[in-house]
């Protein structure tokens, strides 16, 4: 089959997310990066009712795992088997919903990860070749990628690893690394020859000009600045077999003790996961992955986007049987209070530690991760911003605004939802309003601008309460009940529109809001001109959607910073 963009408008979507190392526990950086932008944008999809694939999972070889285990003093399986149920719960506990979270360790992914392989070195697209490697001659063994460590020719950082430098995001070969150390004995490695089998994407530079920089003319501009800037350095073979013991094994006579590289068998994960979804739900996975009527998507940092948008579309390419990727929106890192995060530091804020200290606060991190999320360039999280914007747009803006109109109809009217007024210049603004700004989020949504979207979503809000304010129905309650009545009543219709506008943001609050309505969740675009909470509804004693956090609290998490785990 040959591989190509999508051409025709999409029947499905397969959206895949970032499968993090099972070496730790998730934090808000890999929230940031991938996993909230990924299910916002899936959640947008289903509001219209598109048929949409949404898969991640735990990367569970390679040495990062193998290098956690060595310190715990446990196998590399134990520690997958942890952090994979850690972070499958942190997700789900976030509203992060997979339709599969699959584990590279099974036995499925080892079967299809081996069939790859045995495939593309059928076609003879592999390069065997000997080099130096490495070698810690105190531990007696050649040095995966991971296990060196060294000055980084890039940037000068004195602590990159032999595969990529996390200051600045190049991805480097070993040998590249200034003033080498291994990870495991903190010694000088020495070079000794191994063999080991290369992807020549030097073979598939032309290629990859032409469908990268030509024909992905809207990918992100950081996404597409990267990919250039690699296909200008010159692209070299690279080794997808590793001198390793924790991994899928080389499925050749020849390469005893050797495992496929991470970043060759891990994408393939996505593909295993489809096929295990696939036959539990009576589908045909090729479906997800051969027809050019599928558009897929990955949602990584931007640390993955080599091995997203050169190295995995090469691997497909050369396999000849599936799509290439539709689109790469990856975003740049998050920071925390200035500084970059660092888990072997302890500065990092844990996605199961927050759901622990905030307990039903899922959407005000959710918030704050879109709000100032790193789509175009490098963005900071710091415990002070996610108070402030907590409690001044949360809970003064769109707290306030639902919290107001549904006690004053509880009060007042017993809470049975009032009459409707005849609409007038204030309620149609309001209505255009609605419109036009379900169109420019759609379209934000469309073009991975979530941030846009969001603030878009929250202008509404504050309209909400602007009209609300303008109106004063307190006021109107001492002479004229009727017509208070009528502007509660237009106020519950734009508090069901909002909720159907934040519901790809803040799933959490909107099933609130659903609830509190009396309605069931409304798809992207509502129907025109349908009171969508009738008359004479009799709505539940209204609860609070956001809890103002306090000092205190604050300074709480900000002292938890550097406690390693």
């Amino acid at each position: 089959m040959r591989n190509t963009s999508t051409p025709q408008p999409p029947k499905r979507y397969t959206v895949t997310a970032a499968l993090p190392y099972a070496n730790g526990p998730l934090h808000i950086g890999h929230l940031a990066g991938a996993h909230l932008p990924a299910d916002i944008y899936v959640r947008y999809l289903r509001s219209q009712h598109k048929d949409v694939l949404f898969i991640s999972g735990s990367d569970e070889h390679g040495v990062p795992i193998a290098i956690r285990a060595a310190e715990a003093s446990a196998t590399p399986r134990q520690i997958a088997d942890r952090y994979h149920r850690l972070n499958q719960a942190s997700l789900h506990h976030m509203g992060i919903h997979f339709d599969v979270f699959t584990r590279t360790s099974s036995q499925a992914h080892r079967r299809n990860a081996t069939e790859f392989f045995e495939e593309l070195h059928r076609k003879g697209i592999f390069e065997k070749r000997s080099s130096a490697q490495y070698y810690d001659g105190i531990k007696q063994q050649f040095l995966a990628d991971r296990y060196i460590r060294g000055r980084c020719p890039h940037c000068a950082h004195e602590d990159a690893y032999g595969d990529q430098c996390e200051s600045c995001g190049t991805s480097l070969e070993a040998t590249e690394l200034l003033e080498p150390r291994s990870s495991l004995s903190n010694t000088p490695p020495e070079l000794r020859e191994t063999t080991h089998w290369y992807l020549p994407l030097n073979r598939y530079a032309e290629w990859l000009r032409t469908w990268l920089l030509e024909e992905q003319a809207d990918w992100k501009p950081n996404v597409r600045a990267q990919c250039k800037a690699w296909l200008d350095q010159g692209l070299r073979p690279r080794a997808i077999t590793r001198d390793l013991d924790w991994g899928v094994p080389v499925p050749l006579k020849e390469a005893k003790n050797k495992v496929l590289y991470v970043w060759f068998e891990a994408p393939i994960g996505y593909i295993t996961a489809t096929q295990e979804w696939a036959e539990k739900h009576h589908k045909n996975w090729k479906d997800y992955w051969s027809s050019p009527t599928t558009r897929l998507v990955h949602f990584i940092g931007k640390d993955n986007i080599v091995f997203h948008c050169i190295i995995f579309p090469t691997l497909l390419k050369a396999h000849g049987n599936f799509i290439l990727p539709s689109n790469v929106p990856a975003n740049d890192f998050l920071n925390l209070e200035g500084r970059k995060i660092s888990t072997s530091r302890g500065w990092a804020v844990w996605v199961d530690d927050y759901l622990a200290s905030f307990p039903n606060q899922q959407d005000a991190l959710r918030y704050v991760l879109c709000a100032n999320g790193p789509e175009n360039r490098d963005s900071d999280f710091s415990w002070r911003d996610f108070q402030a914007r907590n409690n001044n747009e949360l809970v003064a803006v769109l707290g306030n605004f639902v919290h107001r109109v549904l006690t004053l109809i509880q009060k007042h009217y017993g809470g049975i939802v009032p009459e409707a007024n005849p609409p007038g210049p204030a309620e149609t603004a309001l209505s255009d309003q609605v419109k036009q700004s379900r169109v420019f989020v759609g379209r934000a949504l469309d073009q991975y601008r979530f941030k846009e979207a969001l603030q878009e979503v929250m202008q509404v809000a504050r309209s909400a309460n602007k009209y609300l304010t303008e109106k004063s129905p307190w006021t109107l309650l001492k002479t004229d009940k009727v017509q208070a009545g009528g502007v509660l009543c237009a106020a519950l219709q734009l508090m069901a529109h909002l909720a159907a506008l934040l519901s790809p943001f803040l799933p959490f609050s909107t099933e609130k809001m659903y609830k509190m309505l009396c309605i069931d969740a409304l798809p992207w675009t509502p129907d025109e001109g349908v009171q969508l909470v009738p008359s004479g509804t009799q709505l539940p004693v209204p609860e609070r959607l956001f809890v103002y956090i306090p000092d205190d609290l604050i300074a709480h998490q900000r002292s938890k910073l550097s406690i390693q785990r």
